[in-house]
């Protein structure tokens, strides 16, 4: 930022959001504008009354992207919950529902040029493209990597994309990567296109706070990078014209840069970071917005009042100097209209300053020739005074001063001009004299310009005579500039008189310092040494006040200049002048310089911090992160023990390395609490423990590049050590089928696998290390040789945290090894890992899931980041398992859906038997003992007591098979599961049809009958076990009659016939033999067919959702969404006390009057039963739903 000074004042405020702007896009039409906020909302503003036309409200998250039409038809917006939606370009209203179109963060958002796709980026690693006319996803994700930006180019044939780790060039159309290019040091966050497709400008984060030009054909980068910011850059826009880029970052500022020669134009602060920026359509406005809550426009060339080159890009060339531009573009406008006089006159200009005199006064006839103006006898006065035709020059000028429109400050300024013309001309003598005319002679004369413009000649005329060797008489040349007053406040001359710096280039910002610099250079040839040391101390104070303005202006390079000076002017060496020139040099990313000069406080001031601060932060800027702990470790040190108070203060802004070391050990506490306890590195190739994993981040460059970064107390609040240390100890968990041999734990400890007999177990984990490896990362986990499995303990630690563990991986690799190489479609589907109990928790768990096939090549060649996100092996899974493919993407461990996670574990099987209980732990979020050796039955058993005991859903002890030894009324295996339970049945829809049943019902069960009913079963409490004993609420209706029926006598099952109180007469069939009986014979033995009590049938499931904690939690009450009955319409001769109403009642009734599976008990002790396992569903139903005296309503004790 050359000679900047940051300007802090815009033109006007847009306010309104309620938190940060994150996207700034403005309309064709060039009357609008829309922006997008953390605020969750998007506004439509008028641009010329700067109003809100519209708040956009739809998203549930943080708007965090926005792209605009080109016509300006549409907005889509996406935001931190991976939502797009797309909204009416004139309104601001939804089109459509949001489009969950990312499963985390839309970073990016941008439209075709022909508007007929929507790119859209995110931090789920995908970029994804959608057709505008139907906002169906084209085709597959692109897996790229987390997405920062994606932007196509001006001809649509190209998509760019940057990632983390990348920039990645896409053909549009074929989604072929054209290249791929690492770009910035460590994340590359924006990017965008010249408008002629020729160069792409990249920007990079906190680490890389620089733009770097990449040339479109090659691909390769275009000179340095642009250095100006000293954070992270989030946006970057290019002016309609193309040769102005402004760059948005989270340092505060926005900065404006010449394309042509990277050079900064402006720099406009902000009292906050920022986010957003972009020029308006006619390119003469810039928009930004941030973390102020606002969106400020700002004048490209603020503070200038032109009366010459209007604010145009030629105008703009003319300041940075890029003539050739400003040529081309004054050509432009001359081709496009010959007769565009003003375009003549400016070329004219240009042709000055180039000195190609010929061609300037060409082009000011030819302006005069089509229409006299000003500028255009202003133009040949300057061309012929640089042919030195001076008389013909001076009429030029008189003719010109007849078109200021008797205007006394035009005039004024076209004197001005003269003076400056002729005195290029050598006409020394004339041009001072009229600037002393003006000065003193004009009425309202601007006597500030009359002194700038003699400063600036007579620093001119001191140089020409210093080259004469004349010294004396530059000193006094140079000593008149010094004296002008106009020089005290030269901070603002160069914007004030800025079309002195278009007419004739002049460097007004440097005018003071050199003139300063060059005196003393004349006094000291003139031997005037004693006089000088003076005038020198004059000089030095004053580069010293005004480095120190420049400094707090963060004007460093103007900075950097007067602090050398002072220095170069032989000031008595102080370390405050070093110290200041190390933080501007640091605001330069000057890093070794800045290291440099921090020695040198150093030395010159042993005793202060400061040395050691700046020596710090020069340090870790240049990696030698060791070096920079040092160093903040003896600041903290002179802090301690600096005699002033003031200064042992200041350890109230630091943190001492203790505090940030304990800050990252508990992020790494954290991080590692759902990490297996051992992993290993894939660098090393060892086996590691926690304290060893810990151990090796301690001595990363990572851990000591944070504690490095760490050194104030805003660091602690950043999410910048949560996210180091997430990325570093990033795991890859494998999911396999054990084969014959496997390694173990024994075989690996303390030794480097990959130096390793690579035979069968060996060799897979040697190829599941370097496939983690090369895909970036250092920790994996193999549960073969991960788990010492001699130890009980860790046995039971892992396998009650193994889903957790599954969960919170980078990813996991699932390796077929029955998938051979280049297998078709269909593999996967067939693979035995399908139908392990313990690869299901392995296929659920995992946020990302790799396939590889038996050379550990990825299955279809399918390379996208995810493939639980590819529709193809998603279907083949569905079609394998049976679970549908939302479900294994979006699964959730807990009690919810108890009995269809159990039907999804049924046809798996486990080499160990209590395995096939202890691998769905994780799946119902449960921690319970490890007992291997305590049997199936027992193992199955307890996880199922848990599940009925937590989740009260008796659909868990709806099943078909042989009864469990645990407890009947549980099965013995798992593949009793397989067939689904019945489903409560829908009452009809048909409302007629439901009054009529309720109605006649009605007329038959009297109010407090039906009322008492109902309020029985709804005191009923949830079923739980003890001792392995079931109490089960339920609905019992007294057997009073079996009877075998009539087959062979050897027949197994054998088939009953079965008459119960109240029930229709049904048939069961089970292996066991039953003791037959009827009313005529009777037994003494109970049998009862039961009807497991289901809250849900009262219309209002009072028990949560939730997992129980206990059968006496407390019951809720909601109104059934699906109820055909409204109480609303209702009398309320209906209604009763308590919350329920006759209406209720009769509608439960109705709802038991459907067939139910039902449970045949059978007495073995006084009150207490065993289940008799049917090969069959029992399907019951009642007689006679108003005949409520034969239901028997409580709890009943199953063995």
């Amino acid at each position: 930022m050359s000679e900047l000074i940051p300007i802090t004042t815009p033109l006007r405020r847009f306010q309104g959001h309620e938190g940060w702007v994150r996207a700034v896009a403005v309309f064709p039409d060039q009357r609008r504008m829309v922006t997008a906020s953390n605020d969750k909302t998007l506004r439509l503003w008028d641009l010329k009354r700067g109003v809100v036309l519209k708040k956009m409200e739809g998203h549930r998250s943080s708007v965090s992207s926005l792209a605009v039409l080109r016509d300006g038809q549409l907005i889509a917006s996406g935001d931190y919950n991976g939502e797009v939606i797309i909204w009416h370009g004139e309104t601001g209203e939804l089109l459509a529902e949001p489009i969950k179109a990312h499963s985390d963060l839309v970073y990016s958002l941008d439209f075709s040029p022909d508007g007929a796709v929507l790119a859209s980026g995110s931090l789920d690693q995908t970029t994804k493209l959608w057709n505008t006319k139907t906002w169906q996803q084209q085709g597959d994700p692109i897996g790229c990597g987390s997405v920062n930006c994606v932007r196509y180019s001006p001809s649509g044939e190209l998509l760019a994309i940057a990632t983390n780790l990348d920039i990645q060039i896409y053909n549009s159309g074929t989604r072929e990567r054209v290249t791929s290019f690492k770009g910035h040091t460590e994340s590359n966050i924006s990017l965008t296109w010249t408008p002629d497709g020729t160069r792409l400008l990249t920007g990079g984060n906190y680490s890389d706070p620089t733009i770097r030009e990449w040339d479109t054909k090659t691909w390769q980068q275009v000179g340095d990078p642009w250095t100006g910011h000293s954070e992270s850059i989030y946006t970057i826009s290019v002016n309609p014209a193309g040769n102005l880029v402004a760059s948005a970052s989270s340092d505060n500022n926005v900065c404006l840069w010449w394309l042509s020669d990277r050079r900064t134009v402006a720099t406009f602060k902000h009292s906050a970071g920022m986010a957003g920026v972009t020029f308006s359509v006619d390119g003469k406005r810039i928009l930004s917005g941030g973390g102020d809550y606002m969106i400020s426009e700002w004048a490209l060339f603020p503070g200038s009042h032109p009366k010459i080159l209007a604010i145009t890009t030629a105008r703009i060339a003319c300041i940075v100097g890029d003539l050739s531009t400003a040529e081309e573009l004054l050509t432009r406008d001359i081709n496009a209209d010959p007769n565009n006089h003003t375009a003549h006159s400016h070329r004219s200009f240009v042709m000055a300053r180039t000195q190609n005199w010929d061609r300037a006064l060409q082009d000011a006839i030819n302006s005069i020739s089509i229409q006299p103006s000003l500028t255009g006898y202003i133009s040949k006065g300057i061309a012929l005074c640089g042919k030195g035709h001076i008389p013909d020059a001076r009429a030029a000028f008189d003719v010109a001063s007849m078109y200021t429109d008797q205007n006394s400050r035009t005039t004024h300024f076209l004197l001005l001009i003269k003076a400056i013309a002729l005195f290029s001309a050598d006409q020394h003598d004339e041009a001072i004299l009229l600037l002393k005319e003006l000065a003193t002679g004009c009425p309202n004369a601007d006597t500030r310009a009359c002194q700038v413009v003699e400063a600036y000649l007579r620093v001119q005329l001191g140089i020409k005579t210093s080259h004469g060797a004349r010294h004396d008489e530059a000193a006094e040349h140079f000593t008149a500039a010094v004296n002008c007053n106009a020089l005290s406040s030269k901070s603002d001359i160069h914007d004030i008189y800025e079309d002195l710096v278009v007419l004739f280039g002049w460097n007004l910002k440097s005018l003071w310092l050199t003139a300063h610099q060059k005196r003393c250079d004349a006094l000291l040839q003139a031997n005037c040494l004693e006089w000088s040391k003076a005038f020198m101390e004059i000089c030095r104070a004053r580069c010293l006040t005004n480095g120190d303005a420049a400094l707090a202006a963060y004007d460093y390079d103007t900075a950097i200049a007067l602090y050398s000076a002072v220095i170069e002017l032989g000031y008595t060496l102080s370390d405050v002048v070093f110290a200041n020139r190390s933080e501007a040099k640091l605001g330069k990313m000057l890093w070794e310089d800045a290291f440099l000069d921090a020695q040198k406080v150093i030395e010159l001031n042993p005793s202060s911090h400061v040395g050691y601060q700046l020596t710090h932060a020069a340090l870790r800027h240049m990696d030698r992160y060791s070096e920079a702990i040092d160093a903040l470790a003896i600041m903290w040190s002179k802090l301690d023990h600096a005699p002033e108070a003031h200064i042992r203060d200041l350890h109230q802004q630091y943190l001492r390395p203790s505090q940030a070391e304990d800050a990252i050990q508990r992020a790494v506490r954290m991080e590692l609490e759902h990490a297996p306890l051992r992993l290993l590195n894939t660098s090393t190739g060892l086996l590691c423990n926690r304290a060893a994993q810990i151990n090796t981040f301690k001595t990363s460059a990572e851990y000591k590049k944070l504690l490095s970064f760490t050194a104030k107390h805003p660091d602690l609040r950043t999410g910048r050590i949560k996210d180091v240390v997430a990325t570093y100890f990033r795991c890859v968990l494998l999911s396999h089928r054990w084969e014959e041999t496997e390694v173990l734990l024994h075989d690996i400890q303390d030794k480097v696998v990959y130096e390793l007999n690579g035979l069968n177990g060996i060799a897979k984990l040697q190829s599941f290390c370097k496939v983690a490896r090369s895909a970036g990362y250092q920790w994996v986990w193999m549960d073969t040789c991960c788990i010492d499995k001699r130890s009980n303990t860790e046995v039971q630690e892992s396998i009650n945290s193994m889903f957790a563990w599954y969960r919170h991986s980078a990813l996991t690799i699932v390796y077929l090894c029955d998938v051979p190489p280049s297998s078709r479609p269909g593999a996967l589907a067939r693979s035995v890992w399908n139908e392990r109990g313990w690869t299901f928790q392995e296929l659920v768990a995992p946020k990302v899931v790799l396939f590889y096939q038996k050379d550990w090549s990825l299955y279809l060649g399918d390379r996208s980041p995810n493939h639980k996100e590819s529709p193809a092996i998603m279907k083949e899974l569905e079609d394998a398992t049976g679970i549908d493919a939302r479900a294994l993407v979006t699964f959730h461990p807990g009690m919810s859906g108890a009995r269809e996670k159990l039907q999804w574990a049924s046809k798996r099987v486990t080499t160990l038997q209590e395995d096939i209980a202890y691998s769905l732990f994780g799946i119902f979020g449960i921690t319970l003992p490890v007992m291997y050796g305590e049997k199936k039955q027992n193992a199955l058993g307890r996880l199922l007591q848990e599940i009925v005991a937590r989740s009260g859903d008796i659909t868990v002890l709806n099943w078909i098979g042989q009864p469990s030894e645990f407890n009947s009324c549980l099965p013995a295996h798992i593949a009793s599961y397989t067939i689904p339970p019945r489903t409560l049945l829908s009452l009809p829809e048909d409302h007629i049809h439901i009054h009529t049943q309720v109605s006649s019902l009605r007329q038959i069960v009297p109010t407090d009958v039906a009322l008492k009913f109902y309020e029985q079963l709804e005191q009923l409490r949830a079923p739980r076990f003890a001792n392995c004993r079931l109490h089960l609420p339920c609905i019992s209706f007294r057997v009073a009659e079996i009877r075998r029926r009539r087959g062979l006598a050897q027949e197994t099952p054998i088939t009953y016939e079965i008459k119960a109180q109240g029930l229709n007469d049904l048939l069961i069939t089970t292996k066991e033999t039953l003791a037959q009986f009827s009313r005529a014979r009777p037994m003494q033995q109970t049998f009862l067919l039961i009807r497991p009590w289901d809250r849900d049938l009262l219309g209002i499931p009072d028990f949560p959702k939730h997992d129980f904690i206990n059968d006496t939690e407390h019951i809720g009450s909601w109104t059934e969404s699906g109820s055909s009955i409204d109480d609303s319409q209702m009398d309320d001769s209906d209604k009763f006390p308590g919350g329920s109403s006759h209406s209720q009642a009769l509608q439960l009734m109705v709802r038991l009057g459907q067939p139910f599976d039902a449970f045949l008990l059978a007495q073995h002790h006084v009150g207490e039963y065993k289940r008799i396992a049917s090969d069959q569903k029992i399907v019951a139903q009642v007689k006679n739903i108003a005949s409520v005296d034969n239901m028997d309503i409580g709890t009943v004790e199953i063995l």
